[in-house]
């Protein structure tokens, strides 16, 4: 966007050439004026000599001539600079207007394919690729960063960086408080970072003056980051520079927005609003996703034990403090590819992608013992779980394999509860269904 075609004249070159255009006129406007008026002051001469009978006509013409061009002549050379003058600053003004159209057109014309780019951006990270890409176009070659906060909104993170060569160009900002320009929500323009009106993040960077320019970033009204850049002293950001800079600012400001609250929208569609766990949709999807590209998992259902009892005889918040509880264990207790989910009232359901039956009652272990240890703290009054493991090898389709599971786990609620139960195959010689303490 920055960039002239080699083509396309320079600002210099079209004044030069409205000077000439308007001095070629001007000059062609004296010479026919005294060409006027030479020949009529010849003619009103001619016309003299003729009335008065004792004057010759060539020598009264002549003279008639002469007097008007004596007389008329320097009326002409000062209209003439009136003229000229009056005709340069209407050229002036016309290269100033083109430019500034031309400006005005390539703007809204960065403007509108960077909208259009943001628009095919699916998630941030797309969006910051494509904010990095919009940099290399509206100021080449010049070290440019976005600078974002992160969901403490305590801390700012560099998340495009774009030419940096040395360490003046990278801002030093650690939070939105910090930063001038997220403060006062103002493009901030510093010609000299060493001047005493500057940035104070800006001075003692190692590398001598320089100029920048920062502009906030908002997203849905609030300032939540800024685009930094740097570049020397004696060639500032030109105007046309900062003004591409603020497109790509509020246009990134916007998508990112509109990106953040479709991701919440799809967070609060696929999350049970209690424990934070994802819902039983979203597990199911993930499970028929797995199946359909033919990755086995072991599936686990679990149901906290005399859940009712515990809710009669403490109250429903001690209830619900129990759900939390328990899924803040799962959460501590699984992998990072595993999830769990809260499948309905106190039953979850847990999947384990790429492990056996042996490997997930391991793990159904853990997640028991554990749950032992955080209610012996009495945040909440002391409960147990049952678990049902199954796995994809043993069942015909996702509806067969929570069949399966949910067997196993009322098979561990008649051995005595807080059991795991292994439905299909056998563990160290056991029949199916059998509970494990």
């Amino acid at each position: 966007m920055s960039e002239e075609p080699a083509s396309q004249v320079t600002d210099e070159e079209d004044i030069d050439a409205a000077r000439v255009a308007v001095r070629r006129g001007v000059h062609g406007l004296v010479g026919a004026l005294l060409g006027i008026l030479t020949i009529t002051g010849i003619a009103a001469g001619a016309i003299t000599s003729a009335l008065v009978a004792d004057a010759g006509i060539e020598v009264t013409a002549l003279a008639v001539g002469a007097a008007c061009l004596v007389v008329g002549g320097p009326f002409i050379l000062i209209l003439s600079a009136v003229t000229q003058r009056r005709g340069l600053g209407i050229a002036l003004e016309t290269v100033v207007q083109k430019r500034v159209m031309e400006s005005e057109a390539r703007r809204r014309e960065f403007e509108t394919r960077l909208v259009r780019a943001l628009e095919m951006a699916d998630d941030e990270v797309a969006a910051y690729e494509t904010v990095r890409r919009a940099f290399a176009l509206a100021v080449p070659d010049t070290p440019v960063e976005l600078l974002l906060a992160d969901n403490s909104h305590a801390h700012l993170d560099h998340v495009v960086t774009v030419a940096h060569s040395d360490a003046h160009s990278r801002c030093p900002v650690t939070s939105p408080d910090q930063c001038v320009a997220a403060r006062r929500a103002q493009t901030q323009v510093f010609p000299d970072s060493e001047a005493l009106d500057s940035c104070p993040l800006l001075r003692e960077r190692g590398s001598g003056s320089f100029s920048a320019v920062c502009i906030p970033v908002s997203i849905m009204g609030r300032t939540v980051g800024a685009v930094h850049a740097t570049g020397a002293v004696d060639a500032p950001m030109d105007e046309e520079h900062v003004k591409a800079l603020q497109v790509l600012a509020n246009q990134a400001g916007n998508r990112l927005g509109m990106l953040r609250i479709m991701a919440d929208t799809q967070l609060q569609a696929s999350t049970d609003g209690l424990t934070g766990l994802v819902n039983r949709r979203s597990l199911e999807n993930h499970a028929r996703a797995l199946r359909a590209k033919g990755e086995e998992f072991a599936l686990v259902m679990a149901d906290l034990d005399q859940f009712k009892t515990l809710n009669d005889t403490h109250g429903h918040e001690t209830g619900d403090r129990a759900l939390r509880v328990f899924a803040e264990t799962l959460r501590d207790s699984l992998r990072a590819e595993d999830m769990a989910c809260r499948y309905g009232g106190e039953e979850f359901v847990v999947l384990l992608p790429g492990l056996d039956t042996r490997d997930a009652t391991e793990v159904m272990e853990r997640v028991r013992e554990a749950l032992a240890r955080t209610t012996r703290r009495g945040d909440v009054p002391s409960f147990t779980a049952s678990f049902g493991v199954a796995h994809t090898n043993e069942a015909d389709d996702l509806d067969d394999l929570l069949a399966r599971a949910d067997r196993a786990l009322f098979a561990a609620k008649d051995a005595g509860r807080d059991r795991i139960c292994i439905d299909g195959g056998t563990l160290d010689g056991t029949p199916n269904l059998t509970a494990i303490s």
